[in-house]
Formats: C-alpha cells, sequence, structure tokens
C-alpha cells in the first residue's frame, strides 16, 4: 500500500539459467462487480517508490540487483 492505493508486484519466473529479471508494477483498482482488476502505472516516481517499499519489506527474501541507473 503506497498513498492509500494498493499494488502488485509480479517478479518473473525463478530461472537459475537466465539473468536476473525485471518486476511488473501494476495499480490495483476495484471494478463496479465488486472484484478487482490491474492497471499499469506511468508515474516512473510511484513505481520507484513502490519497488522501494517492495525491497525494504522483502529485503531477506530476495537478493536484489542494482542496475546502476539512480
Amino acid at each position: 500500500m503506497y498513498d492509500s492505493e494498493e499494488y502488485v508486484v509480479l517478479l518473473p519466473v525463478d530461472d537459475e539459467d537466465e539473468e536476473p529479471g525485471e518486476v511488473l508494477i501494476l495499480k490495483v483498482e476495484d471494478t463496479d462487480d465488486s472484484s478487482e482488476s490491474y492497471v499499469s502505472v506511468e508515474d516512473e516516481d510511484v513505481l520507484q517508490t513502490v519497488f522501494e517499499i517492495f525491497k525494504d519489506k522483502f529485503k531477506n527474501e530476495f537478493k536484489f540487483v542494482d542496475d546502476g541507473t539512480e
């Protein structure tokens, strides 16, 4: 949860033969029929913030690779 919005972080399939993959971050939106849909996030600042929250929350479960773009 960030800024009163809920997000999901999708991870690549774990395959030791491949290079580290990218994650996909989607915003959860409620629909009229009491289900939810997932929409892409265009705001780079929101993406970065949500990913930082994710990394902090799961720092003991995943090995994160710095891509050097910061």
